[in-house]
C-alpha cells in the first residue's frame, strides 16, 4: 500500500482536515437574487383594438433593515443544505406561487461593500413567467410585493462612456437606477451613478437581466416562456417589441418566428375582433 503524501508541514490529508479551522479565514454569505420577468397587457378602453404589451419586472418592499422600506429584487440567504439553483427555485416559488418555469443563471455580483450588513456575494438568477399563472405574494422578509413597468434607455454618450437610465413604475411609486459603462461592456461590469427607491447595487443586477434577455432574443425562443400555451402572432411580436423597445417589420417577424411555433388549428374568440389563429411552441402538445 503506497505511503501517503505528505504536505510541506508533514502533514497527511487525514491529518491536516483534523486540524483545519475554518473560521481561520474570512468567509462570505452567499445570497441569491432573482430579476422576475413577465408581461402584461396594458388596459385598454376599446375592446375591440388589441391591448399592448408592458415588460414588468417583480420588486418586494422590504420589511426590515437594512435599506428598510426600499423595493428590492426577491432573494435571500442560500441555506447550508441547498445549491444556489435550489435557493433561488424556492426563492421563486415563495414570491410567486409558481415554480417550473425557465430559470437561468446570469452572474456572480461580488463587489466589496455591495451588502452594509457584511460580506456577501450574490448569485443572480434569471426567470421568465406567463402573467396569467402568477400569483404575487410577499416573503418573510417583506412588507408587499409588487409588479413594477421597466423601460430603459441610453440616456447620454461620452465617447465610449455610456450612460444608461432604468425606471420601475408601479401606480404612483416611481424608481430609479443611473449607471454608467463602457460602450460593448456588460452591465455587471457598469458603474452605478445614481438610485433611488431601489435596495443595494439592484440597478445594476436588474439591468444585466434585462441586457441578458433582449441579447438572446436574437437566437433563442426565450419570449416564448412569456407567453400561454396558446398565443397569436401578433402577441408574440408584441412581446418582441416591448422587451426589445423597438418595432419590428411584421413580414420579417414572421419569417423569424416561423421555426420556432406550430399551428393549432383554433382561433381565438370572444374578443371583439376577427378571429385570429393561435400558435403554440414547437414541441408543445
Amino acid at each position: 500500500m503506497a505511503e501517503a503524501l505528505r504536505d510541506r508541514d508533514g502533514l497527511t490529508e487525514e491529518e491536516f482536515l483534523a486540524k483545519y479551522e475554518p473560521g481561520d479565514y474570512p468567509r462570505p454569505s452567499v445570497a441569491v437574487d432573482m430579476v422576475i420577468f413577465t408581461v402584461t397587457d396594458q388596459e385598454e378602453d376599446n375592446y375591440r383594438r388589441l391591448p399592448k404589451k408592458e415588460l414588468r419586472l417583480l420588486l418586494i418592499k422590504r420589511g426590515g433593515h437594512p435599506y428598510l422600506g426600499q423595493w428590492a429584487l426577491p432573494g435571500g440567504f442560500v441555506r447550508p443544505s441547498e445549491t444556489t439553483e435550489q435557493a433561488a427555485d424556492r426563492e421563486l416559488r415563495e414570491e410567486t406561487g409558481v415554480d417550473q418555469v425557465y430559470l437561468e443563471q446570469l452572474y456572480t455580483f461580488s463587489q466589496p461593500g455591495r451588502d452594509p450588513r457584511t460580506w456577501v456575494m450574490s448569485c443572480s438568477y434569471m426567470a421568465l413567467i406567463d402573467s396569467t399563472q402568477v400569483k404575487v405574494q410577499a416573503g418573510d422578509d417583506a412588507d408587499q410585493a409588487a409588479w413594477f413597468k421597466l423601460t430603459s434607455r441610453m440616456s447620454e454618450k461620452r465617447g465610449r462612456t455610456e450612460v444608461w437610465e432604468l425606471t420601475l413604475r408601479h401606480r404612483d411609486i416611481c424608481l430609479r437606477a443611473v449607471l454608467e459603462k463602457e460602450e460593448g461592456r456588460p452591465f455587471y461590469d457598469s458603474r452605478m451613478i445614481g438610485q433611488e427607491g431601489l435596495a443595494f447595487d439592484h440597478g445594476r443586477i436588474l439591468a444585466y437581466g434585462l441586457e441578458r434577455l433582449r441579447g438572446k432574443l436574437k437566437y433563442t425562443d426565450l419570449a416564448l416562456h412569456l407567453l400561454p400555451e396558446s398565443f397569436t402572432l401578433t402577441q408574440l411580436q408584441q412581446v418582441y417589441e416591448v422587451i426589445l423597445d423597438r418595432e419590428l417589420p411584421a413580414a420579417a417577424f414572421r419569417r423569424k418566428a416561423a421555426p420556432m411555433v406550430r399551428e393549432t388549428g383554433q382561433y381565438t374568440e370572444h374578443e371583439g375582433h376577427r378571429p385570429s389563429r393561435l400558435y403554440q411552441r414547437k414541441g408543445e402538445e
